[in-house]
């Protein structure tokens, strides 16, 4: 076998190897994205419909909750940016990260605010080390598979900073950035402002009465907020994470499908390349053999 032949068949194990990886891991992401969509399907409902309760409270019960009422003057803004832990997902961290930087310009350039990032998923983490950029809180280790305890963590302590205001170190207003899953094609990346309350628009059609239902608060408005909003947050949150799981496993599924198709190409290529070397020996051997045949005629 010649040196160009012998390059082309190793190149050829090479990618089939490499196949091999990329096929397992689409499999892999293929049957964790349906028990993710499950999830976000199961979850969905229920912080939209906790969204309009909480909303309907604070608009007819004119109580001025922490929660609720806008700061006169917003020095702080924070934002909680939800990536994933690892990579070979398409574009699906680098489009979020690209989603928080327009929207840190917006907040200090344009509205003269400081810019305060919390953080989930490894690859946010490394994105702001790498730059030496400062963050107050980090989670990672869960992003395809996140768990209410971990969404009640991070909401407790955005929860906690947003109350103590940026007087004493936390925050005056809090965003999330995310990927709202759409379907196995489409995931959007959205922002949206978790506190003060302000109404969040859901996908499902609705009125105005079902946004905002008729209550009767007993014992009154301002201990029914007490009770709701942290649950309204915690909900928001756990949604907000199962949402960008669903879209990291559909992500993912989707590049590797790309990958190891392009790595079936690939095969395909150098296996001809290689046919065509070795044709090229062939060739060249039975005109060495013609021609040393024709020699020794000649001698005779």
């Amino acid at each position: 076998m010649g040196a160009q032949q012998r390059e082309y068949r190793q190149r050829s194990r090479s990618v089939q190897s490499t196949k091999k990886i990329t096929r397992a891991m689409e499999l892999i992401a293929a049957s964790r994205v349906v028990k993710a969509r499950q999830r976000v399907a199961e979850t969905t409902p229920y912080a939209n419909a906790i969204t309009r309760a909480v909303s309907a409270v604070a608009s007819y019960s004119d109580v001025d909750h922490p929660l609720t009422t806008e700061r006169e003057t917003v020095r702080r803004a924070g934002v909680l940016i939800i990536t994933s832990d690892r990579g070979l997902a398409g574009a699906y961290a680098g489009n979020v990260l690209k989603r928080s930087e327009q929207l840190r310009e917006l907040l200090v350039d344009d509205e003269g605010k400081e810019f305060v990032p919390y953080l989930s998923g490894r690859k946010a983490e490394g994105y702001y080390k790498f730059r030496g950029r400062s963050f107050e809180q980090s989670w990672s280790g869960f992003s395809d598979a996140p768990t209410f305890e971990v969404a009640k963590e991070i909401a407790t302590r955005l929860t906690e900073d947003f109350v103590a205001g940026s007087e004493n170190g936390g925050v005056d207003e809090l965003h999330i950035v995310s990927t709202r899953f759409v379907s196995m094609v489409t995931q959007e990346v959205h922002v949206v402002r978790l506190l003060p309350l302000e109404v969040v628009e859901d996908d499902s059609p609705a009125t105005e009465e079902d946004i905002y239902p008729l209550y009767e608060f007993e014992p009154d408005g301002g201990e029914v907020l007490d009770a709701l909003l942290p649950k309204y947050v915690t909900s928001r949150i756990w949604n907000a994470l199962l949402q960008a799981s669903a879209s990291e496993l559909a992500a993912r599924q989707r590049a590797m499908k790309s990958a190891t198709d392009n790595a079936e190409e690939l095969i395909k290529t150098y296996t001809r390349l290689a046919n065509q070397a070795r044709q090229a020996e062939i060739t060249q051997e039975i005109s060495e053999i013609v021609g040393g045949a024709s020699a020794l005629a000649d001698a005779k």
